[in-house]
């Protein structure tokens, strides 16, 4: 009975061995994966003509008025004016608890290349933006030019843009 014990054992005991030498060599082969799962960062590229807005759905087609933000989940969701980010992030359940985006960015609107921090850049009023909201982003203060806090103030007390049609708490679509 030992040697039949011995030789049941023997072959879970290679096994286990064998399992346990492809777990260790195959872990240099797991770290690009894992590496992948790095949680990512900064702006993704918007196809201009192609993206839409996340709140009107409208195409986003102006760079110097484009926004993104990245959620606390980390999915980045596209914005074609400040104005329909403002309203889109207002409207989140996760907003309203109290957690803020991880990434919030917005286009210069001096030369619509340049990615800026939306809550350390400054809106320059009255600028003819997709949405009509009016605010475009520069990257330091200037005459006229207002914080975010301000901007979005403002943009809260105007309500949503006529252009812009969400649906409202019931599903139903209407504008603002």
């Amino acid at each position: 009975m030992c040697r039949h014990e011995e030789r049941r054992e023997s072959p879970l005991t290679r096994r286990g061995a064998v399992l346990r030498l492809l777990a260790v060599a195959g872990l240099p082969a797991l770290a690009p994966l894992l590496a992948g799962c790095k949680e990512r960062k900064g702006p993704e590229a918007i196809h201009y003509d192609r993206d839409v807005c996340e709140i009107c759905n409208m195409i986003i087609s102006d760079p110097r008025f484009a926004v993104q933000m990245r959620d606390p989940k980390g999915r980045v969701h596209k914005f074609d004016d400040i104005g329909d980010a403002i309203h889109w992030l207002h409207r989140q359940d996760w907003f309203k608890a109290g957690r803020k985006p991880k990434e919030f960015w917005v286009m210069n609107m001096k030369d619509g290349k340049t990615w800026l921090d939306a809550r350390r850049a400054y809106y320059l009023p009255g600028q003819v933006t997709p949405m009509d909201y009016g605010f475009g982003a520069v990257p330091e203060k200037e005459p006229g030019a207002v914080p975010f806090a301000e901007m979005e103030k403002r943009v809260i007390a105007r309500g949503l843009s006529s252009r812009c049609t969400v649906p409202d708490e019931q599903g139903t679509t209407r504008g603002g």
